[in-house]
């Protein structure tokens, strides 16, 4: 009896070696195909949470943070598909479309003053910059109104291009916010370097802060570094009145979270 050739077959990296990972590259897939056909077909829209001084509570400026929808209308929850693509041209598309929606939204409401998230990527993505530099020139009270954040890795990343795409935008009146602040990487020697104006305190500081010594220690170091550098700070994920009465104590310049609005379509 001859016996068939047992040699192991060469694997191929692009199959899932088991049910499981087979089930999760189909589903995440289906889900990069949604983002694509969402971006395509201009079922992308924004969502607006206020951001309010700490003490009187009221808007100082809103959030947009984009949103896409499937083909039936459904919510593709951005922390499936956004850790894929925020390198990638897909991740600089969808910056895309939030800067798209976010420009026609100040320009149709001139009291609003909005801040938009992006990539310090897409700083050299030619279709991001042309609609940026097209719509500022073309109507200079926009760029007033507009706040660019950035996170604290992605400015870190690149932070000489970062430097000096702020130093352009900052003559036609465009702020910056470095988002994230003090959950990444960043460096205190550089942050004298750029052009923030306002720092967003990561969450996972303002979170309970009322019973963790710790974190109470830390942000306020975070808000002495803001202020010393001449940046508001503003303390992301606030949703407990005692987490807001702490950090009024401790010093802070604005609040955001879901205690004061959560993310809405309309303003």
């Amino acid at each position: 009896m001859i016996l068939p050739d047992l040699q192991p077959r060469a694997f191929d990296a692009t199959t899932p070696r088991d049910p499981f990972e087979a089930a999760m590259a189909s589903r995440d897939g289906d889900v990069m195909g949604m983002v694509r056909q969402a971006l395509a077909e201009g079922n992308a829209q924004l969502a607006f949470q206020p951001v309010v001084a700490a003490h009187s509570h009221q808007p100082v400026f809103h959030e947009g943070l984009v949103r896409l929808r499937d083909a039936g209308g459904r919510i593709i929850p951005a922390h499936q598909f956004m850790p894929w693509v925020e390198e990638t041209d897909l991740g600089r598309e969808i910056d895309c479309a939030a800067l798209r929606l976010g420009l026609d939204m100040l320009q149709d409401n001139p009291r609003l003053r909005l801040s938009l998230n992006m990539s310090a990527r897409s700083m050299g993505y030619g279709k991001w910059r042309q609609i940026l530099n097209e719509r500022l020139h073309g109507d200079r009270r926009i760029g007033e109104r507009l706040i660019l954040e950035i996170s604290e890795g992605s400015a870190m990343q690149l932070h000489e291009v970062v430097i000096r795409f702020m130093a352009e935008l900052q003559p036609i009146g465009v702020s910056f916010a470095l988002d994230d602040f003090g959950g990444g990487l960043i460096s205190f020697r550089l942050l004298k370097d750029f052009y923030f104006d306002m720092v967003k305190i990561d969450a996972g500081y303002t979170s309970g802060i009322e019973a963790s010594p710790d974190n109470q220690v830390l942000a306020e170091a975070l808000i002495t570094v803001a202020h010393q550098f001449e940046m508001f700070a503003v303390a992301a994920g606030v949703e407990t009145i005692a987490e807001v009465e702490m950090l009024q104590s401790l010093g802070v310049d604005c609040l955001q979270g879901y205690h004061f609005g959560v993310p809405k379509f309309t303003l």
